[in-house]
């Protein structure tokens, strides 16, 4: 597993910004090949300090999400090859291409349902003391 630093150098935070601005729009142009009718966005790019492997943090709703990581990994030639020709002004190779699930908005939806379920059960409790 490659080390990526918890401080990222202003370089490498400059090739995030621009390889998430191009993956996004492969994504957006081409995605569906790549992974049908899921909804996914970008929401984390990380790059190694040598750039030579970047890290893809994904958000997928409206299908199976294992299996559009899986598919992405599958096409990730395809993509790498996509991502530098849109590249090839800007970065001397294109690093490898890493895609992992980001489920954060998922426990976000997860706690709003319980905190509707307390409020539920606490005014319930509530109405029954009255």
């Amino acid at each position: 597993m490659t080390n990526f630093a918890a401080m990222d150098s202003r370089r490498q935070q400059k090739v995030a910004s621009l390889i998430k601005e191009e993956f996004t729009d492969i994504l957006l142009k081409s995605g569906r090949s790549f992974y049908g009718k899921a909804f996914v966005t970008v929401t984390n790019v990380k790059v190694t300090p040598d750039l030579a492997t970047v890290r893809f943090h994904l958000s997928v709703m409206g299908g199976d999400k294992d299996l559009v990581i899986e598919q992405l990994q599958d096409k990730k030639n395809e993509i790498k090859k996509i991502l530098g020709d849109k590249l090839r002004f800007n970065l001397r190779r294109v690093p490898e291409l890493e895609f992992y699930l980001d489920d954060t908005l998922d426990d976000v939806f997860r706690m709003e349902e319980l905190f509707k379920k307390i409020k539920s059960e606490d005014d319930t409790i509530k109405g029954n003391q009255e």
